[in-house]
């Protein structure tokens, strides 16, 4: 297993760092986008909103969540930490997962479907069914994806879980 120098640590984790920031400001943008669709009365800001959550799901959120991900796994295979021998790690790990789902995918999806009802001439579209189940679903993942990566940078700076095995914690300085 290859190790890192010092230097070379902390420019993979600014680099982890930045592309999970960009992760978790693009899903408060979906929640402001979100909460300015729902109160707006206005049809072009309206159907606007959900397209700029569609261009956001197709580059932003994806290349943010590739990157994440992998420059974590780099930290996690490169440092002391390893990918399973901290419980901590292995929650962020499933956290991960469930943001790729929500990500790339869900948020894709789920934009992809609300772009498809507001251009919907007239406002037949937005007042399916469909469209309101498609809504919640966004909303859910986007609360979702909020709440958990807030749950990794809290669990990135508490560290709340030990070793397993009884391995002592890694000097990373």
């Amino acid at each position: 297993m290859k190790k890192m120098t010092v230097k070379q640590r902390k420019w993979l984790l600014i680099l982890h760092l930045l592309f999970s920031a960009i992760m978790l400001g693009t899903a408060v943008i979906f929640l402001f986008l979100s909460i300015t669709a729902a109160v707006t009365e206005d049809e072009g800001v309206f159907r606007a909103c959900y397209i700029i959550m569609h261009m956001l799901s197709e580059k932003t959120v994806r290349v943010s969540t590739i990157a994440t991900l992998v420059t974590g796994i780099l930290l996690s295979v490169w440092t002391p930490w390893g990918l399973f021998e901290y419980y901590w790690i292995i929650v962020k790990e499933i956290l991960t997962l469930l943001l790729v789902i929500l990500g790339p995918v869900g948020m894709y999806y789920w934009t992809l479907q609300a772009v498809h009802y507001v251009s919907v001439p007239g406002v037949q579209g937005v007042l399916s069914s469909e469209f309101t189940v498609n809504n919640v679903q966004l909303w859910v993942g986007i609360i979702l994806q909020i709440v958990s990566l807030a749950g990794v940078f809290v669990i990135s700076v508490f560290k709340p879980w030990g070793a397993k095995r009884g391995k002592a914690r890694p000097n990373t300085k």
